[in-house]
């Protein structure tokens, strides 16, 4: 008797506790009234106008609700059954009560004090007879309005001559669609959608074992050679390379470590659990959304494994500067060591939908393009949902690989521990780091103690947002700090195709010749098109890649409210996204947040960078015409999305002439697109590299640290993480944060073992 053969266990994530919110409400009760009809006014419950004991908030005659559930039905090349589909109009973003509980606590721990004012303000407004005259133009108050008018007054405030009352709008419709696609519970069925991913298999983690500590009255004292704060790409090359040299290593972090059984996290967990701010960090004009990690590892947990090397043009471009290094032998060995540990290669990438028509437009336009190598462990690796944590463990970030490799060594690591500032002392009139002071927090909140590092050395590896702030509040005033801040700013295209392509996990798509095997599934980001990256003759330009493809990570900047937001969500199985991402000549500044202490950005995008930037949007529009896409959605303000008609196909068909993107309409598009332009702060951006804010230079006039990682005007102290590059890298900045770390951390090594062989040196005489 034949056995058949065992199938391989499935990535089924152990399910993450949530803390309770802040005590207290955000808001009012009429404030909350407000809120939650404006909520329901972007995505509505849509139900037959003649339904029994219920007030619909959209309500269509029998006969427009079956056309509106026909049309639905005939979007989608598999839908689901009556059911579903009747479950999902009949919701509105404010059925499931989790939505106002994750409303709340976005509110109450994320949105910035004076940002909760500015909402409370306009929201108090919206319930007085003069607020809601001027803002709506009647003095009813705005929830009492009929659907119909709540709709055509938000957008007529998307539109408001008032520039903040656009940007209002926009940041509130914006999270009205991300709370609603992390609490629906009607979305994944909609979509087939599934909790994690269907390809790979569950991985065993490292087993870290962190202190825990007493309350107490009095600091806990503890002391190391070496401190290192952060856990990231920085962090964990510098752990291993001095634990290594046989160094005593601490290496402590402010968030929590969570083990490959809970990973990837859903959507909604992994907001609160893996990056700071709730996801989203907005710069001080609104026209920004900087996503960065606060989670064990840092970035190298949520990042998608793109693995690019530092580009020559750019290495020529820091020794000019002074950086004689980064042109030397000495920094290859470092870019090629670090790759080494990981595994990076392209040898082994398959590549999903999304970066098959990247690669595949490219070809046909004549476009440079290539594959992305990734820090995979030489093998194959699906990292479709790696933004929310990596369950196979087979992304080699710092939790898989650097910081194992360093306790193997004998680094300690402890979480939960927030580090307020530097200890200095004045040794022979030099401001000497001996160590830090700061907070540890057990990971329920429950018990908190003061800890003092007493070390030799200090390392901040705390990343671009918070290495600088740490080296304010430890009283240091180069001005510097904190300025020179670099974004990589990015404007997303989407496109849609005739049928699912599944872009969580990379489906099958019959009419692509590019799409020939149902099973593959590749990586999030495994090409690149650098046709663009130099428009400026000084390596400014716009990368074009392929992008996350996770409901609540793409669709809260589409501009599209009521039913057309429904409409636009039953296409995401046919969808998929792209990125141009600009190496920007312009720079911002971080600094602290005068009530809680956290990062400020102050950013906005140059001129010369939108301009950059637009030719990559362009670029990317005709990739998607040219592979077949019957809808181009750029998300520029004022741009409607291009619809290819059934009649010009047909017509192409026919004659056996296919102009391409030579196509008139097209062209218009195009044409109207290149007019409207990348207006700033009207048009959202988003980064998710931050580099910069702790310049490395040759003086201290113009950056914060030495050619060796040091920080200008004290002893003992090092930065070695993204926020010393130069300038911004022009690509995934983890591989060059990590070769730069390896060399600052290999001359710290040095200097550790030259001053301890002189103290054995003076014991002996």
């Amino acid at each position: 008797m034949t056995t058949a053969p065992q199938q391989p266990a499935a990535i089924r994530p152990v399910a993450t506790a949530m803390r309770d919110p802040p005590a207290g409400e955000a808001l009012t009760p009429e404030q909350w009234t407000t809120l939650l009809a404006l909520a329901d006014t972007v995505v509505p419950a849509v139900c037959r106008s003649s339904a029994p004991g219920f007030t619909p908030q959209l309500g269509l005659s029998d006969a427009d609700y079956e056309s509106t559930k026909r049309e639905l039905r005939e979007t989608m090349a598999n839908p689901p059954d009556d059911a579903v589909l009747e479950q999902f109009l009949a919701e509105s973003a404010t059925t499931d009560p989790a939505f106002r509980r994750e409303l709340h606590r976005t509110l109450a721990a994320h949105v910035r004090v004076d940002s909760r004012r500015g909402i409370a303000f306009l929201l108090n407004a919206l319930n007085t007879r003069v607020g809601s005259l001027l803002f709506n133009g009647s003095t009813r108050p705005f929830h009492e309005h009929s659907y119909d008018v709540r709709l055509a007054i938000l957008r007529s405030w998307s539109v408001s001559y008032l520039p903040q009352l656009r940007l209002f709008t926009k940041a509130l419709t914006s999270l009205a669609r991300s709370t609603y696609l992390r609490t629906s519970p009607t979305i994944a069925p909609l979509l087939d959608y599934p909790r994690a991913p269907v390809h790979g298999q569950p991985g065993q983690g490292f087993d870290f074992a962190f202190p825990q500590f007493a309350a107490g009255d009095r600091p806990e004292v503890l002391e190391a050679d070496v401190v290192i704060v952060g856990s990231g790409c920085g962090a964990g090359v510098v752990a291993k390379n001095l634990a290594e040299d046989g160094h005593d290593v601490l290496v402590v972090e402010k968030a929590y470590h969570y083990a490959p059984e809970h990973l990837p996290m859903t959507e909604l967990a992994a907001t609160h659990h893996l990056f700071h701010d709730g996801g989203v960090t907005p710069s001080d004009d609104g026209s920004m959304r900087v996503f960065a990690a606060s989670a064990w590892g840092g970035g190298g947990t949520v990042n998608w494994s793109a693995s690019l090397q530092t580009q020559g043009r750019v290495r020529r471009e820091w020794a000019d500067g002074g950086l004689g290094f980064f042109t030397s032998a000495d920094f290859q060995a470092s870019l090629d060591r670090v790759c080494r540990r990981m595994g990076v290669s392209a040898e082994h990438v398959e590549h999903n939908h999304g970066n098959r028509v990247l690669l595949e437009g490219a070809r046909r336009l004549g476009y440079s393009a290539r594959p992305v190598p990734q820090n995979t462990g030489g093998a194959k690796h699906y990292c479709g949902y790696c933004s929310l944590g990596c369950g196979s463990n087979e992304k080699q970030g710092p939790a898989a690989s650097w910081l194992p490799d360093a306790i193997a060594a004998g680094a300690r690591t402890i979480e939960g521990l927030e580090v307020r500032d530097v200890a200095f002392e004045d040794r022979r009139g030099v401001r000497t780091a001996v160590g830090v002071r700061g907070t540890w927090r057990s990971r329920d909140h429950a018990t908190s103690r003061e800890i003092v590092v007493r070390a030799r050395r200090v390392i901040l590896s705390a990343g671009t947002l918070f290495s600088p702030l740490i080296l304010l509040r430890s009283g240091l005033r180069n001005p510097q700090i904190g300025r020179n801040l670099k974004l990589h700013p990015v404007v997303m295209v989407y496109g849609v195709w005739p049928d699912d392509v599944r872009p969580w996990e990379g489906g099958f798509c019959s009419h692509m010749p590019i799409q020939a095997d149902a099973t593959r599934a590749g990586g999030i980001l495994t090409s690149v098109c650098d046709e663009f990256q130099d428009q400026d003759g000084a390596f400014h330009g716009a990368k074009l890649e392929a992008t996350t493809m996770l409901p609540s990570l793409t669709l809260p900047l589409f501009p599209q409210m009521g039913l057309d937001f429904k409409r636009l969500l039953v296409k995401f199985k046919r969808m998929n996204g792209f990125i141009s991402l600009t190496r920007d000549h312009g720079s911002g500044r971080v600094y602290p947040d005068a009530t809680t202490g956290l990062p400020r950005i102050a950013y906005t995008t140059s001129a010369v960078d939108r301009k950059h930037c637009l030719e990559g949007v362009l670029a990317l529009a005709k990739i998607c015409y040219i592979t077949g896409a019957t809808e181009i959605h750029a998300i520029v303000d004022g741009i409607s999305p291009f619809v290819r008609s059934a009649a010009s196909a047909s017509a192409a068909a026919s004659s056996g002439a296919d102009e391409g993107i030579n196509d008139a309409a097209f062209q218009a598009w195009l044409a109207r697109l290149r007019a409207v332009g990348l207006t700033s702060p009207e048009n959202p951006f988003c980064s998710a590299h931050q580099m910069g804010s702790c310049r490395m230079g040759t003086s201290e006039r113009a950056s914060v640290v030495d050619p060796r990682g040091k920080v200008w005007g004290t002893a003992g102290l090092y930065v070695a993480d993204a926020s010393v590059f130069p300038s911004a890298s022009g690509v995934n900045p983890m591989i060059t944060n990590m070769a730069i770390s390896d060399w600052i951390s290999r001359g710290v090594g040095r200097e550790l073992r030259r001053e301890k062989g002189g103290l054995e040196a003076q014991a002996v005489l």
